[in-house]
């Protein structure tokens, strides 16, 4: 027995010293972790159970040479904050991290036993795609991830970090996660790289602009959240975590609060301009709202004309939703419905409350819009909200016009609480457009055109640019003081603890994708 037990040992030393002792070195020069450095540094010490450490390919002819135990890819679980977490961890110093048939049965063994037990899958991406020596099988290994991911969506979180290159059909298994992190200067993800987007179109693009973080928080709409370092990086991952349950069939966990739920925000009473036609940080608004005004926000990077978030109120997690007059006056476009959409989807799979700040002039106007599919897109949003059975509060700040106004999580397409401030507008259009239109012939035959209109601007404003006619028809709940808004979510969201909803019975809906 003693024999075997050295020899387990030795197999067990090779298994942790799978990559050269240059390939390793490499790593740390380009300022990366080693595969196994990432999960002990991401898990709770001590947490961590391998599975399949002893795991080799099989492809003898394939030329690869060496058989490394591990086949180039770390799995297992274990716990952050003392909650079960599985992960795998992409090793670059073997066989460069790229996935063969072995490397995706681990992959695949460890989503099968994280769906079964009902806990996220975090997968540490840095590999360099298909492994080419095993041919068609490394690709339909990529299947086997891709249809897991598919089965695992809206049932466990499922998180991608993306810490190196991830080329090719290596891409879409992060695709098709609920968040992707990446890191400056290190991440990059394409579909095909540089030198053959070069020799096919003539274009010449840099790695890190073509495929780096920032290209995919900014441009893309890829990358969800972007850290400065692998450590931050991980570190944002965990935080992430504690806002997320283990499961659909779970709700998220509930801190203790540590911000006085009666607290009053008299610090939104100043917070809106003077004139409506001024902006300001809607930031500020949710901030003062939610618990130590801590929000992490999702794609704070890209389609800035709304923000998206995760914060808690009394202790427990929501994702918050505004529009922000800071940029293109807070419209909606192509770019923000979807990444709202997206979000609100995330949250309603999730069983986390969605908290909703209205101040929406409209859609944006002009052909490009118009041709990209602001009409479909605009829809994924409305068709998000509609189909949200969480519990879901909206405050309106100042406009509400149009469909924007609809789309924005209105109570006609099922907000369970809708609360407007006195400064809210909530309108067909804007008063200087619905004067140019309802009142046309008479301002073409005004003495003087200039002060009749602004008398009916005027008129209009006072009439129709506030909450009361609203608050009569029940299309909101309340008008309430804008100091009081943290009071009345707070009492909102303990009263819709309780929400159930009877959803009818069908294969899935026709998500206007």
């Amino acid at each position: 027995m003693h024999e075997k037990l050295e020899d387990l040992r030795a197999r067990r030393d090779a298994a942790h010293h799978a990559g050269s002792e240059r390939a390793v070195e490499r790593q740390h020069s380009k300022g990366k972790m080693l595969a196994r450095e990432r999960i002990e540094y991401f898990l709770d010490d001590g947490s961590f159970h391998e599975l399949d450490m002893l795991a080799r390919h099989r492809a003898h002819d394939a030329g690869l040479g060496e058989r490394p135990y591990t086949d180039g890819v770390i799995t297992g679980w274990g716990t952050v904050e003392g909650r079960k977490v599985f992960v795998f961890s992409q090793d670059f110093t073997v066989f460069g991290g790229a996935l063969g048939e072995v490397f995706a049965e681990k992959i695949h063994k460890l989503m099968d036993l994280a769906l079964k037990t009902g806990a996220p899958v975090v997968g540490l991406n840095d590999g360099a795609g298909a492994r080419i020596q095993e041919g068609v099988v490394s690709l339909a290994s990529y299947g086997g991830i891709f249809r897991r991911n598919v089965q695992s969506s809206g049932v466990i979180p499922q998180i991608s970090v993306i810490l190196g290159p991830c080329a090719g059909g290596a891409v879409y298994s992060p695709a098709m996660t609920d968040f992707i992190f990446m890191v400056r200067e290190s991440s990059h993800m394409f579909i095909t790289g540089p030198d053959v987007v070069k020799t096919v179109t003539g274009e010449e693009v840099t790695l890190e602009e073509l495929g780096g973080a920032m290209s995919h928080a900014t441009k893309s709409g890829v990358a969800t959240f972007v850290a400065d370092d692998e450590q931050a990086c991980l570190d944002d991952v965990r935080y992430l975590l504690s806002f997320l349950p283990a499961n659909n069939l779970e709700h998220p966990p509930i801190d203790e609060p540590t911000d006085d739920p009666d607290r009053l925000c008299p610090e939104l009473l100043d917070v809106l301009p003077d004139s409506p036609n001024l902006p300001y940080d809607m930031h500020q608004v949710v901030e003062a709202v939610v618990d130590d005004g801590e929000f992490f926000e999702y794609f704070p990077h890209w389609a800035t004309s709304i923000i998206c978030g995760f914060a808690r109120v009394d202790g427990q997690p929501v994702g918050v939703v505004g529009n922000q007059p800071m940029v293109l006056a807070g419209v909606l476009d192509i770019e923000s419905a979807e990444k709202a959409s997206r979000f609100v989807r995330t949250c309603d799979a999730f069983n986390i409350p969605i908290l909703t700040f209205v101040d929406v002039p409209g859609f944006l106007p002009g052909v490009d819009q118009e041709y990209g599919g602001i009409i479909r897109h605009g829809a994924k949003l409305l068709y998000a909200y509609c189909e949200a059975s969480v519990p879901r509060i909206s405050i309106i700040t100042r406009k509400a016009y149009g469909g924007a106004y609809v789309v924005m999580d209105s109570k006609s397409i099922g907000s369970d609480l809708s609360f407007a401030w006195p400064s809210a507008e909530l309108a067909v259009m804007g008063p200087q457009g619905a004067v140019e239109i309802v009142y046309r012939r008479e301002l073409q035959q005004a003495a003087d055109p200039g002060v009749r209109r602004a008398e009916l601007v005027e008129e209009y404003t006072e009439k129709y640019a506030n909450p009361y006619a609203a608050a009569e028809r029940g299309f909101v709940d309340d008008v309430i003081d804008p100091a009081e808004t943290r009071r009345k979510v707070v009492a909102g969201l303990r009263v819709l603890r309780s929400k159930r909803e009877e959803l009818p019975q069908r294969k899935h809906g026709n998500v206007p994708l």
